[in-house]
């Protein structure tokens, strides 16, 4: 597993923080203080998706039946921006579950989002809503009941706050907030109103699908950004089209790692026994398609197996996959690295460490990672 040595990553942090941490602004007061972003083109489109058609005949005295009608659905729905004198390859931001193209958007506390801080950089910036979610929610399918947060209303803000790792509850039933997620009850109405209800069953194959053919749209390629449940849905993209060019994974987990079907890993089991890391195995000549690209995953604070916190026990098991999948790749040639914001001094950081108060120091690891592997031409 390639990591750089902690003396070397202290170094880079130590630099980061002075060049980025030595402001008193507020985020508004930041923003507004930036130049305008110099944009040539942005708009937004649909990829994929199919539909489903009812038998009978439509007639207008009925017009609203479902006879003669058809069902779209399945699609997803991408919104980009492309800066003025942009890099070669362009950004493509998979969400994860429950969630939608608004974890790259502005923080709760209004400060600037990946998507425009990958823009000042250069980068051509695609965000996507899977399918079955956010704004392309039309579906083909009915929910089912083991559809992931499917109920309505959805009775889930503590559940979705401990899991996240941006707090946790004490006993008097109080929040406790980390030292990097924007505290108070605006931010966490704000982070609590950004989830959404998937309108079907989730299929992370379909997801990878549509996915895929936005990465084959692209002349050059594409480099994807994922976040938690979208890391399978990244894996599989790149097993799906060699126009994925690398990936930067931001906390994978909640759905399976890729691994050789002749080499599964050990399974770590949480305290929550059904929240444990999982994998799924595929061909080895379709796993040796992800040894051709560098990956790098990056990972906050508070991850303990055993913890009582459940959301830090869930992503100690979710680490030490990740750990096992970055070992699996390099073993077979490849470029993988695996990076523990704590391990080189970044503290505090929850489970949306892109939306946190030093996400300008988190986005820095990655340019600087982009640089390196010589893919901000």
């Amino acid at each position: 597993m390639k990591r750089m040595s902690k003396k070397a990553w202290q170094s880079v942090a130590l630099g980061l923080a002075l060049s980025l941490g030595m402001y008193a602004t507020t985020p508004t007061e930041a923003a507004a203080a930036q130049k305008p972003l110099a944009i040539e083109e942005q708009g937004s489109f649909t990829v994929g998706g199919t539909y489903k058609e009812k038998p009978g005949k439509f007639t207008q005295e009925n017009f609203v039946a479902e006879d003669g009608q058809r069902a779209y659905g399945d699609f997803a729905y991408v919104e980009y921006q492309k800066p003025v004198k942009s890099k070669k390859l362009p950004l493509i931001f998979q969400h994860g579950g429950a969630q939608s193209k608004r974890t790259w958007e502005s923080g709760p506390d209004g400060r600037e989002g990946f998507n425009t801080m990958f823009v000042r950089a250069g980068y051509e910036v695609y965000l996507v809503d899977q399918p079955r979610s956010g704004e392309a929610n039309l579906s083909t399918e009915a929910v089912t009941p083991d559809t992931p947060w499917a109920a309505n209303p959805m009775y889930g803000d503590k559940t979705l706050y401990v899991l996240s790792r941006v707090g946790h509850y004490d006993e008097a039933g109080n929040p406790v907030p980390n030292a990097q997620f924007p505290a108070g009850e605006k931010n966490y109405q704000a982070f609590e109103q950004s989830w959404t209800i998937g309108s079907g069953p989730l299929d992370n194959d379909l997801n990878a699908d549509v996915l895929a053919k936005l990465v084959n749209q692209q002349k050059d390629g594409a480099i994807l950004v994922t976040h938690s449940m979208g890391g399978t849905i990244g894996w599989r993209t790149a097993i799906r089209s060699d126009k994925v060019k690398a990936i930067i994974a931001y906390e994978p987990g909640g759905t399976p790692f890729i691994f050789p079907q002749t080499e599964m890993p050990k399974i770590t089991e949480a305290r929550f026994k059904a929240l444990s890391a999982s994998a799924m195995g595929v061909p080895m000549e379709d796993f040796l398609k992800l040894t051709r690209i560098p990956i790098v995953l990056y990972y906050g604070d508070y991850i303990k197996i055993g913890s009582e916190n459940v959301g830090e026990d869930k992503w100690g098991t979710e680490f030490a996959m990740a750990q096992q999948f970055v070992e699996a790749i390099n073993r077979h040639g490849g470029d993988a690295t695996l990076v523990h914001l704590p391990d080189i001094g970044i503290k505090g950081n929850s489970h949306f460490l892109m939306q946190e108060k030093i996400n300008k120091e988190i986005l820095k690891l990655a340019l600087d990672w982009l640089h390196e592997k010589g893919l901000d031409k």
